[in-house]
């Protein structure tokens, strides 16, 4: 039940290809969505397994690599950190399947831009979901390829182009720290499995690595090589100046990639290697420092912006500084709370403000809007109920569940 939980969207994938031949765009798009809805069924239930029942599953599949040196499994875990993960893209990837249907019913290549979207979720799923680095870095990478085909979606947009190239670009910094985080914990652990490099952490702590006559802690040089791959998904000060530009895809894209789940991907990694991370008190100061400075620029740039996409994307960037800074005090459940509860009523906002934005014609300047309560009264609430959950207003975060 577990594999097909991670496989399903793959299959839902190739489906919609398919079928499309058959059935024809509008049959194969709705059935495409109406997967999620048994996903999402499967997922609460192996939610209740993992998170209230506490059971444990690991499964492997068969071995991927294997040359003397290096044994590599095709291997899942599930506990508690990568189920709600599971349910959390699941929940949102389905709502944004079945709101892209109407959103984008006038363009040609609907079918295209769901299959994407499922292509997506799949490699989401494989980077929460695996028992190995290289399964993890698999999907990373998945997720990056996808992101920059949905962003550059619209590809008659030059700005289009170009911000997914700059999305594309600037990860791939992110993407080499984390490949070079990944080679120094083979050179030290001689394996790349969570279960052996976690277990065998602790006795490492005094390990050092010579780096041009100086002798740095070997997990403080690791885990700075794994949160630069962090900064990069998930925005932080410095790496973050594609996710505003990001802003140019398709509202859909927006809410699914750049508000719920792609960004959360860095924070994900930091909370699944902190047993690491314990051990690297210099990493978790410069998390904190990073984290701090990342919410408080990126708040602050949010006020001064007119795009109602880009209020909503630095105020993205702000929140996931939040979670980084909470993982630098080691408070990773408390992390791994804000990041299931933003992941929510982010979307929302996100999904209410392209409702905004087609009852508008298309503007997304904030300061040309006014008056628009009586005339789209349903996306009002949604999006006052999103405001108010990420105000931290009391009780109202529980109303998006």
């Amino acid at each position: 039940m577990f594999m097909t939980v991670v496989f399903f969207p793959f299959f839902s994938f190739m489906y919609i290809w398919l079928s499309e031949i058959v059935l024809g765009k509008w049959k194969s798009v709705h059935l495409s969505a109406n997967f999620y809805l048994i996903l999402a069924c499967f997922g609460v239930y192996a939610f209740y397994k993992t998170s209230i029942v506490g059971d444990f599953y690991y499964l492997t599949l068969y071995t991927w690599v294997n040359c003397g040196l290096v044994v590599i499994n095709w291997g899942f875990i599930f506990d508690s950190l990568s189920v709600s993960m599971l349910l959390m893209v699941g929940i949102v990837s389905g709502t944004v399947h079945f709101y892209s249907i109407g959103y984008m019913k006038e363009d040609p290549c609907l079918v295209r831009f769901v299959s994407y979207l499922s292509l997506f979720t799949f490699f989401m799923f494989i980077l929460v979901s695996g028992d190995n680095f290289i399964q993890l870095f698999l999907g990373w990478e998945g997720i990056g390829l996808c992101s920059y085909l949905l962003i550059s979606f619209w590809n008659t947009r030059v700005q289009a182009n170009k911000s997914a190239l700059k999305a594309l670009i600037v990860n791939r910094i992110g993407d080499f720290g984390l490949l070079c985080g990944v080679m120094l914990i083979y050179y030290f652990f001689r394996s790349l499995d969570f279960a052996v490099v976690f277990n065998l952490g602790a006795y490492f702590d005094t390990a050092t690595f010579n780096v041009f006559n100086w002798n740095v802690p070997c997990l403080d040089l690791i885990c700075f090589f794994l949160f630069l791959g962090s900064m990069g998904k998930s925005a932080q000060l410095g790496l973050h100046v594609w996710l505003p530009d990001a802003m140019e895809g398709p509202t859909p894209v927006s809410a699914l990639i750049h508000a719920a789940t792609l960004v959360t991907a860095g924070v994900f990694l930091i909370i699944r290697c902190s047993p690491l991370f314990e051990f690297a008190e210099t990493a978790l100061l410069f998390i904190t420092l990073i984290g701090g400075l990342t919410a408080f620029f990126a708040a602050t740039v949010a006020v001064t912006q007119d795009d109602i996409k880009k209020v909503i994307a630095y105020s993205t960037c702000s929140q996931l500084g939040y979670m980084v800074f909470i993982c630098g005090l080691s408070e990773y459940n408390l992390s791994m709370f804000h990041l299931i509860n933003h992941a929510f009523f982010k979307a929302l906002l996100f999904l209410g403000a392209g409702s905004v934005i087609h009852a508008v014609s298309g503007e997304q300047d904030i300061r040309k809007f006014g008056k628009l309560t009586k005339f789209i009264p349903f996306t009002y609430s949604m999006m006052l109920l999103g405001f108010l959950a990420l105000a931290g207003f009391p009780f109202f975060i529980w109303v998006l569940f």
